[in-house]
């Protein structure tokens, strides 16, 4: 998946478009990059599941 549509996921995250997207572990790295360099990234939070997907959400506060 091109970094540029992880980037567009965390936006649709952050604004309220989706609630919540997956990252496979074959993803996992690639995403991190973005992820890191998200200029918001604390208002987001990911929790892993078995088989190594991470389901990524908004904090509610």
């Amino acid at each position: 998946m091109p970094e540029n549509d992880f980037e567009q996921q965390l936006d649709d995250l952050r604004t309220g478009k989706i609630d919540q997207f997956e990252i496979t572990p074959e993803n996992f790295q690639a995403f991190q990059r973005v992820y890191h360099a998200y200029p918001y990234r604390t208002q987001i939070e990911g929790k892993a599941n078995i088989g190594g997907k991470v389901i990524y959400r908004l904090i509610k506060r």
